[in-house]
């Protein structure tokens, strides 16, 4: 059975650091596409940033390019978010989101690509 188990998140003021980390087991991780997706209140998803497991490339949105980093920890079969230089509009409940297969970085924020999601994590940024 495929689970995405996700720790971290938190309040933070503007400017401070949080780490996402989402545990994926019940499929091998050396080829999967995990991908971080954020809600913020009253508005939709949007896709934050990608990695393929099989080369380790990544996507990012440009709202947080420079700012958030994605990488993969194969020790424990987790993808951590890094999220530095946090602002008050990264306040959302982050979603980690999976796919046994790579998929073209033009389409790694689209939702439907994603069978396998983790609970979300609350992140709040005060300013």
């Amino acid at each position: 059975q495929v689970q995405l188990v996700q720790s971290g998140g938190g309040s933070v003021e503007a400017g401070g650091s949080l780490r996402l980390s989402c545990v994926v087991s019940g499929i091998g991780f050396n080829s999967i596409i995990v991908t971080w997706f954020r809600q913020p209140p009253g508005k939709g998803h949007e896709g934050v940033a990608a990695i393929y497991t099989g080369d380790s490339s990544t996507t990012y949105a440009e709202s947080v390019k420079g700012r958030f980093t994605i990488s993969r920890d194969n020790d424990n079969y987790a993808v951590h978010l890094q999220m530095n230089s946090l602002k008050p509009e990264d306040t959302a409940v982050y979603y980690c989101a999976m796919w046994s297969a790579n998929i073209q970085p033009a389409q790694r924020f689209w939702r439907s690509n994603y069978n396998y999601w983790g609970r979300g994590s609350q992140v709040t940024v005060s300013s």
